[in-house]
């Protein structure tokens, strides 16, 4: 089906979905069952010491021979040896974020690697693409965590038109429609993080799973405006308390106190009232957690209805 698909081609992977490199659960568990899958499958580096990521790739390797790809934070305090560990591993997909790999990318391609950094705006996408970037990822701010301030829907196609490398579309993605509209956007492929915590081979704590169950389509609020670097997140204490304090001009080591190790509080301790709680406005349309693999095929084998629709649609308002 998607054997003339440029993400596909240039990765050497079945489907045009990629999994969202997320911060304490995009472990080599999710990664690998995704690559299994026929996606691309993600390990989300966040600020994970370089021999907890080295373990990991290590892992990922043992649990899957298709490729699989690092999605580091350049804002990490370890990003310089993280992406040693990448380069050492010869990880042949890395995915960046909060900055430009620019100075990374030589080295990388020497090992073959693919770039691909996540963007926000079509003037970053441009400049990076400038810099050696493969593809990009263009997330609207429908999606979970840390956010730019532009919308999927204008956001992929003036970043289509912008550049000239393929463009993968994230932020609000998780069924067969969503890839029809990537699609008709002009994207070559999905990423998605949301779907992909709401799989059984997702390690994230079974609390944080049932709050992204049962969230609407207004669960989710965004923190940390104030601080430059905006994330969407579960309401709940915590975000009443840091929205309160923003409100109310808290300085910014009071805030950054505040959220730090909330994140994993949630994930691993199941602390969804205290804890971060990352997930993307999609949630509000995901109902049951199913095996990666079952995810995948419902977008694949639900694709040809969807453009089916597309079609029927178009086709009567011609008639």
């Amino acid at each position: 089906m998607f054997e003339n698909n440029v993400i596909c081609k240039l990765l050497n992977i079945k489907y045009p979905i990629f999994q969202g490199g997320m911060a304490w659960i995009g472990t080599a568990e999710l990664a690998s069952a995704v690559s299994n899958a026929g996606g691309l499958g993600l390990i989300g580096a966040g600020h994970m010491p370089p021999d907890v990521l080295r373990k990991e790739i290590q892992k990922c390797k043992g649990w899957t021979d298709k490729p699989f790809g690092v999605n580091i934070m350049l804002m990490s305090p370890f990003v310089k040896e993280v992406m040693q560990v990448v380069i050492d591993e010869r990880v042949k997909v890395v995915t960046t974020g909060a900055g430009n790999p620019g100075e990374y990318v030589p080295a990388l391609k020497e090992i073959g690697a693919k770039v691909i950094p996540v963007i926000a705006s079509v003037a970053l996408a441009k400049r990076l693409v400038k810099s050696g970037a493969d593809a990009v990822i263009a997330e609207g701010c429908e999606s979970g965590g840390h956010i730019g301030e532009i919308s999927t829907m204008p956001l992929i196609p003036q970043v289509v038109d912008a550049v000239e490398v393929p463009v993968i579309a994230a932020g609000g993605f998780g069924d067969s429609r969503g890839l029809a509209a990537a699609f008709a956007l002009g994207a070559h492929a999905i990423q998605m993080g949301t779907r992909f915590v709401l799989s059984k081979e997702c390690i994230a704590h079974p609390n944080y799973k049932n709050i992204v169950l049962k969230a609407k389509d207004r669960s989710t609020v965004v923190t940390g405006r104030t601080l430059g670097h905006p994330a969407r997140v579960i309401a709940n204490k915590l975000t009443r308390t840091y929205l309160e304090m923003e409100a109310a001009g808290a300085s910014a080591e009071e805030l950054e106190k505040l959220g730090v190790g909330s994140l994993h509080k949630a994930t691993h301790e199941g602390d969804v009232e205290n804890g971060s709680v990352m997930i993307g406005q999609i949630s509000g349309m995901l109902e049951d957690i199913k095996t990666v693999k079952e995810i995948i095929d419902d977008i694949v084998n639900g694709l040809p209805a969807a453009v089916s629709n597309l079609q029927s649609n178009y086709l009567g308002d011609r008639e």
